[in-house]
């Protein structure tokens, strides 16, 4: 098995601080799973609570070389503490170039090399290693992209600012927050007590083509599909994710499950939350 990685360019640094970031924020245990095309990590929460899937493409880094356990499966899944991997990370916002490596330093590790520039012409490297546990393929089908059925609904989300407020407020108010959506670019939050109701309504956010094209003739564009989802958990993502998306979709199956989906550029972050 063999994995080299190379991040250069200044924008995907700080791409890939960001994604570390978040993902040590949502769960203190993750996979690496390496493939030929992409560095993802994979969900490692019990069946039940939220789970985070995100995607780094080969596209982001400047040199990008793996080899898996064998042809036929060529992949690689490593274990480590994702908290190790963000503060390692962190502190390369300045520079000039980070390394990704699999190496055997009396157990596995993960080696990352950040290259800092100390003067004109001449750079320090500062070596972490950081230990890994790599998964045997009999573990692999534990940590494969969760697949779930077409959404009833997909509508572009608003401001991640603006509803982070909201859900802030929300849960102070209830545990469960309602999350209704249409094909008619509305969206509302809503929690309710014995004494008190309060609903966020917004409109003309648009849905994504995709979602447009699968009306059959006739159906309510205005009929609203619902979930109810634990606000503690839904405060969790918006409070973790540190990237700014180019596209923020949230995605709903009927009282079953909340999707959200943030892409920017080669990286894209997706949180499922269960219904409550």
């Amino acid at each position: 098995m063999k994995f080299r990685a190379r991040i250069t360019s200044k924008s995907f640094l700080e791409l890939f601080i960001q994604v570390s970031g978040t993902v040590a924020r949502l769960t203190k245990v993750c996979v690496l799973r390496m493939c030929p095309d992409s560095l993802c990590f994979c969900p490692t929460g019990l069946l039940g609570e939220g789970q985070l899937w995100g995607e780094v493409r080969r596209g982001v880094f400047r040199h990008f070389c793996m080899e898996g356990v064998s042809e036929e499966f060529n992949e690689i899944y490593l274990e480590l503490k994702s908290e190790h991997l963000a503060r390692v990370v962190r502190n390369a916002g300045s520079a000039s170039s980070l390394k990704l490596q699999l190496t055997n330093k009396r157990r596995p590790c993960l080696t990352v090399v950040v290259e800092l520039a100390s003067c004109p012409g001449h750079t320090r490297a500062v070596v972490h290693d950081l230990p890994v546990k790599v998964l045997p393929r009999r573990w692999w089908k534990e940590y494969t992209e969760p697949r779930v059925r077409a959404s009833d609904v997909s509508v572009y989300l608003p401001a991640l600012k603006t509803l982070k407020n909201m859900v802030e407020r929300m849960a102070n108010m209830g545990d469960r927050v309602l999350v209704e959506a249409n094909l008619n670019g509305r969206m509302n939050l809503s929690v309710e007590t014995d004494v008190v109701t309060i609903k966020s309504y917004f409109k003309n956010l648009g849905n994504p083509p995709k979602a447009v094209l699968g009306v059959t003739q006739g159906e309510d564009l205005e009929n609203m599909v619902q979930v109810r989802v634990d606000n503690r958990k839904l405060l969790l993502f918006f409070e973790g994710q540190q990237i700014n998306p180019t596209m923020a979709l949230c995605n709903i199956l009927s009282n079953t499950l909340l999707h959200l989906v943030l892409v920017h550029d080669d990286i894209s972050l997706q949180y499922f939350i269960p219904a409550s």
